[in-house]
């Protein structure tokens, strides 16, 4: 692996096994509502003084990071050995859009890219069969082909997955911890980004060498830029690597509501107060810590 971290694995999060219980009742493509702070320019300010404005946009989930789900088999990159895991959700999409920019300009502290961000966001899944609303709140952050350097966003993004990722359990064989040692040596974040690229079908990896999302048709393509539903194969496409991007949400909150009973819905809030969080206790009246989370139940 490219980067390394002292702190000890964080243990699952309470809410997860729930939450992919709930994702497996749905038909792929599993999509969500991904909201967003979008600045507003100053000379477009409204009267009253709001800086930004909510942007949302349906995404597709693409698994949990670290846990890439398999393609049938058709995914022609090299897979990461499959010894990591996590509780941070993955979509993918194209540097040029809003979103991504939108990531990096509300983050606390910018950083340059291709890689960084931090921005704010809250992703929401409805789960039409469990009837509950999954409301997961966090930081995103966005992994380019620079991943694996030594640039600031690159690190401070590889600082911040390390910490919430842990060991899978899977793929450690007869060899056992040997076996993940090896693993770890093999693993790296440039390998995953380019293993979601290859997880695409040949015609959504071609949309990244289209012309920039949003922008005027009458302005035509760029040089480079190919036909709107052109496929691609080559996993290293220059213009399509790119512009591809794989975003990473780190959860901080997740609010689920169950409205299975009509007379006896039922809320739920998860914070994430770290791993050492449970050494002050709960923060919130009825709270309990599990593993670094506080649960509390809320009026619905």
């Amino acid at each position: 692996m490219s980067s390394s971290s002292s702190s000890p694995l964080p243990p699952a999060a309470p809410w997860r096994d729930p939450f992919t219980t709930h994702l497996s009742s749905l038909q792929p493509p599993i999509v969500f509502t991904l909201s967003t702070l979008h600045p507003v320019p100053h000379s477009l300010t409204p009267a009253d003084g709001i800086p930004v404005l909510p942007r949302a946009r349906t995404c597709v989930f693409r698994g949990f990071f670290g846990s890439l789900p398999p393609n049938n088999g058709r995914n022609p990159a090299p897979l990461n050995p499959p010894i990591y895991t996590s509780d941070m959700l993955t979509f993918t999409t194209d540097a040029r859009t809003s979103k991504v920019s939108d990531i990096f300009d509300t983050a606390s502290s910018p950083l340059p890219g291709p890689s960084g961000g931090g921005g704010p966001v809250e992703a929401v899944f409805w789960v039409e069969e469990a009837k509950t609303q999954w409301r997961i709140r966090g930081n995103a952050w966005v992994l380019g082909a620079d991943i694996d350097s030594d640039g600031e966003g690159a690190r401070k993004v590889r600082e911040v997955l390390l910490e919430r990722m842990r060991k899978s359990g899977e793929g450690r064989g007869e060899k056992g911890g040997d076996e993940q040692e090896e693993g770890k040596k093999e693993w790296s974040f440039a390998k995953e980004v380019t293993a979601h690229f290859g997880n695409l079908s040949p015609v959504m990896r071609g949309s990244f060498k289209g012309p920039e999302p949003g922008k005027p048709m009458d302005y035509g393509r760029g040089e480079g830029e190919g036909e709107l539903g052109g496929r691609l194969e080559d996993l290293e496409d220059e213009v399509a690597r790119r512009h591809f991007r794989v975003v990473v949400v780190v959860p901080g909150e997740v609010d689920r509501v169950d409205l299975r009973e009509e007379t006896r819905p039922r809320r739920w809030l998860y914070t994430f107060r770290g791993e050492g969080g449970g050494e002050e206790g709960a923060k919130l009246p009825g709270g309990e810590m599990e593993g670094g989370w506080e649960v509390t139940e809320l009026w619905p």
